[in-house]
């Protein structure tokens, strides 16, 4: 395995290895036959610094941008509430973000409570990295050109998907290319202080089944405060730093897809129709390790106009509109983005159960 990404240690171990997959980020025409290129698609854990990281780079592109769910906007402007209520956020302050190349942005946000955006490279009062950190190869670097940002009296605050959940829920379609880092908050906090950043508070999240918010310091201060204390320890306890913790996150690589497959061949059986909903990176990863293609579900929705006309990589199961949901009204709907559940489920009445069976992928 290389060197690690955050602290170059080559001590560590291979804790998921998820076999040959495709770029999650191709989406090729619908019409263009393939085959896909594939590439190793590998979790390596440091023994150092305990950063869960991407084994391998492909150096692909990004996918095409995905359109926001509503869950995300709307823990968006709470975060934004709880970042005014804890004074980070002011009228007449000063903002830089560094975002997620998939889409969203709390910069409308931040603008309507009275801050402004820094210059291209000037200091801010205020930092925000919204799940970008982790699109970046180099994490050392990346860490520190955020840190250059901070003002003094200032503060980045970064947001990550917690590997805590991700090993508690067994989210292991999590990991896919170009996400090169999957962070802890031990992890988070030991790579923040490679660039002078020291922990404050913290604040967390539903959002993919759990999220954190962390406030990173220049400046010497207390230390971290009782909740990210607590959090702290929680997440040593479930053994983020552990090896051994990651086992049951590989068992369900087979035992997930072998239900899924196995629900959807019970389906196509009785002469039923499924269609998926919500052409995610995530659903790249699923879908190849599982073996199904158009025999077993033969389309994907997705409200992405960018994606419409495109094909999944891999299983090359095309993507429509929302309009084929109405128009050819499947039997059951493999939601694969459970964070969308509420807003399609309100968007399309006419496929409630039990007329229609919702199934989370």
């Amino acid at each position: 395995m290389p060197a690690c990404r955050a602290c170059g240690s080559r001590a560590g171990w291979l804790v998921l290895d998820l076999g040959a997959q495709p770029p999650c980020d191709l989406f090729p025409p619908a019409g263009e036959p393939g085959p896909d290129p594939v590439f190793p698609l590998r979790m390596w854990l440091c023994g150092e610094c305990a950063l869960a990281q991407l084994g391998e780079d492909p150096g692909t592109r990004e996918e095409p941008a995905g359109v926001e769910p509503r869950a995300l906007t709307e823990q968006a402007a709470d975060a934004v509430r709880r970042l005014r209520e804890a004074g980070l956020v002011r009228p007449g302050a000063t903002v830089a973000e560094y975002g997620s190349p998939h889409g969203g942005s709390w910069l409308g946000l931040l603008r309507a409570e009275g801050m402004r955006e820094a210059e291209p490279g000037a200091p801010a009062d205020l930092v925000v990295d919204g799940f970008g950190l982790m699109h970046e190869a180099r994490q050392r670097e990346a860490m520190a050109a955020r840190a250059s940002r901070v003002a003094p009296g200032g503060a980045l605050v970064m947001q990550y998907h917690s590997l805590a959940s991700i090993l508690a829920q067994r989210q292991w379609n999590a990991l896919r290319h170009g996400h090169f880092a999957y962070y802890s908050t031990p992890a988070a906090i030991t790579l923040a202080a490679s660039a002078g950043l020291r922990p404050g508070r913290s604040w967390t999240f539903p959002l993919y089944g759990g999220t954190v918010l962390l406030e990173l310091r220049p400046e010497p201060g207390t230390g971290p405060d009782p909740a990210t204390t607590a959090l702290l320890r929680a997440e040593e306890a479930a053994g983020v730093r552990r090896a051994g913790a990651f086992a049951p996150l590989a068992r369900e690589v087979a035992e997930g897809t072998a239900r899924l497959k196995a629900r959807l061949e019970a389906f196509a059986a009785a002469g039923k129709r499924v269609t998926g909903y919500g052409a995610a990176s995530r659903a790249v990863v699923l879908l190849q390790a599982a073996g199904i293609g158009t025999g077993l579900l033969p389309e994907i929705v997705d409200i992405s106009r960018a994606k419409q006309g495109r094909r999944m990589p891999g299983s090359a199961i095309p993507v429509s509109g929302p309009a084929a949901l109405r128009e050819r009204k499947p039997d059951a709907v493999l939601l694969f983005v459970p964070d969308l559940a509420d807003e399609v489920r309100e968007a399309f009445p006419e496929l409630a159960e039990p007329a229609c069976e919702w199934l989370l992928g």
